[in-house]
């Protein structure tokens, strides 16, 4: 399918360069993946990218104007190039939106770039402050999903007046200069919580209220401790290990940005149920006897329900396994798709043997081991 760059940079075919590069600077930063943690993130990110490179080269957009995605590829056939050359033009995303950020921002980094490539305020903040002259609102802060910086439309870090929204935003991380010459401030490494959740809470899906807690610093470098509440979407599937990034929630330390606070998914213990990827396993107790004889065993389930399966007829062994299909937790990708649930035995052999048992053992037993 033809790639509409216009509509994937949202932007007329008339539009200026200005406005071109209005909105890939807006796109580009709510979209770079280091950020924005939404599986379709990267993927926009990249067209966000080409569509760039495309239209702000006036050779390119003359000939994707009048020939299309495939007259930028070489593949016009008869009607050729510019000009009429067949062959004379052929281009190619190169493939590394990254670069196409770097090259435009001056740095990889989402976070520092606050500031446009002049000195003045960059266009992106300037369209999500109404042109920086409102006030800012008040109790601001990070969230995983929408805005890539999680300003939520209130400022990076809360209150203030007129201009950029709060003096904490003006004070603590970034060259307000917007000077080229400025410093990187080192951020400290990520502060990792530990967040379990129940194999009900990850079959599912639920929201865990976290506290955060953390050192804030007034415009006058005084510090505060500053509590606040994070909601976190826990979603049905999510492996043990999965992560959930709240950017620059930690301490304000002067000189440096304040580390992200982190959360890593981890199971607690079930009273029945062992988690194996999307798979649940069950372990059922039963007597040599009801190995050797065959029995009926009662198997919860995670959504409260028994099942029975009967063994009747077979000897269950140390490694048998029996699979109930589509009993497990979801697939943490596709939430319509369960794992299975596994059923092992833990076979109980007497501790003692009486000599009448023995010996009639003895006699129907075969000898053989194999």
């Amino acid at each position: 399918m033809t790639k509409d760059y216009y509509k994937i940079l949202g932007v007329p075919k008339t539009a200026s360069d200005d406005e071109i590069k209005k909105a890939y600077r807006k796109l580009a930063l709510k979209y770079h993946p280091d950020k924005n943690k939404s599986p379709q993130a990267e993927e926009r990110f990249k067209e966000v990218a080409e569509a760039y490179e495309v239209l702000s080269d006036k050779k390119k957009r003359d000939v994707y104007d009048q020939y299309g995605e495939e007259g930028l590829k070489g593949g016009v056939g008869g009607a050729g190039g510019p000009g009429g050359q067949s062959g004379q033009f052929q281009y190619n995303f190169h493939g590394d939106p990254r670069a196409t950020f770097a090259q435009f921002f001056g740095t990889n980094d989402p976070f520092s770039v606050f500031f446009g490539n002049d000195g003045g305020a960059n266009i992106f903040y300037q369209e999500m402050y109404n042109g920086g002259g409102g006030g800012g609102g008040g109790g601001g802060g990070y969230m995983m999903d929408g805005d890539p910086f999680g300003f939520d439309g209130r400022g990076p870090m809360g209150g203030g007046g007129g201009g950029f929204p709060g003096g904490a935003f003006r004070s603590q991380s970034f060259n307000v200069q917007g000077s080229p010459q400025r410093k990187h401030k080192v951020q400290d490494p990520p502060i990792e919580h530990d967040l379990y959740v129940t194999l009900d809470d990850v079959n599912s899906g639920c929201q865990k209220k976290m506290k955060i807690s953390k050192m804030v610093l007034g415009q006058d470098g005084s510090a505060t401790k500053e509590e606040k509440i994070v909601s976190i979407n826990v979603k049905p599937g999510w492996k043990s290990g999965t992560k959930i990034t709240f950017p620059r929630e930690g301490d304000q330390i002067p000189g440096k940005v304040p580390a992200d606070i982190v959360f890593i998914i981890r199971d607690k213990p079930h009273p029945h149920f062992r988690r194996e990827g999307s798979d649940i396993k069950y372990t059922a107790k039963i007597s040599l006897r009801q190995a050797l004889c065959g029995t009926v065993v009662n198997v919860p389930t995670l959504g409260g329900e028994m099942l029975s399966i009967s063994t009747i007829g077979e000897v269950v062994k140390p490694n048998t396994v029996k699979r109930l299909q589509h009993r497990g937790l979801p697939f943490p990708k596709e939430p319509n798709r369960k794992g299975d649930l596994l059923v092992s035995f833990d076979i109980r052999f007497p501790d003692t043997v009486d000599t009448n048992t023995r010996e009639i053992l003895s006699d129907l037993l075969p000898m053989d081991a194999s």
